[in-house]
């Protein structure tokens, strides 16, 4: 199943290869070394392949093998020291 995104990618599209992108909001994120740190702490769950974050945006964009529970990314990005807004929208 493969579901349609716009350019800034839609939460949880699922590419050709089964895997899944989700773009959550992150508040206070302000340089390379707190993208950094939101990034670390998510590619720990399980499941994660990819991770980018961008400070100026504050969008964190996952790309994992299957959709993940909020919590746990909540629970990550609380760990790095920053607050999960949510999907972005």
């Amino acid at each position: 199943m493969t579901a349609q995104s716009d350019a800034r990618g839609t939460q949880d599209a699922h590419d050709a290869q089964g895997s899944v992108t989700t773009v959550y909001k992150v508040s206070g994120m302000s340089c390379g070394h707190c993208e950094g740190a939101v990034s670390g702490e998510i590619s720990e769950i399980t499941g994660v392949h990819s991770v980018k974050a961008v400070a100026a945006t504050g969008e964190v964009t996952v790309v994992s093998s299957a959709p993940l529970d909020e919590e746990a990314v909540r629970a990550a990005v609380d760990e790095a020291g920053f607050e999960l807004v949510g999907p972005a929208a």
